[in-house]
């Protein structure tokens, strides 16, 4: 199973990973996104998220 890591240095929280998958990123009060539920991404499209990130700060890790 592949699961979203976040590089937080690389991060500026934008909050697109957000947008597209609520229920697995969220953006917190510094600016910066989290991964709050890992194991979700079959909710979602965590590919996507990747994809449109605009610093590459995801990545798909297998796990």
């Amino acid at each position: 199973m592949l699961k979203p890591v976040i590089d937080y240095d690389a991060c500026e929280g934008c909050g697109s990973c957000a947008e597209v998958c609520p229920e697995v990123f969220e953006l917190r009060d510094d600016g910066k996104a989290y991964v709050i539920e890992p194991d979700k991404c079959d909710t979602c499209d965590c590919q996507e998220a990747m994809d449109i990130c605009p610093v590459e700060a995801i990545n798909l890790i297998e796990e």
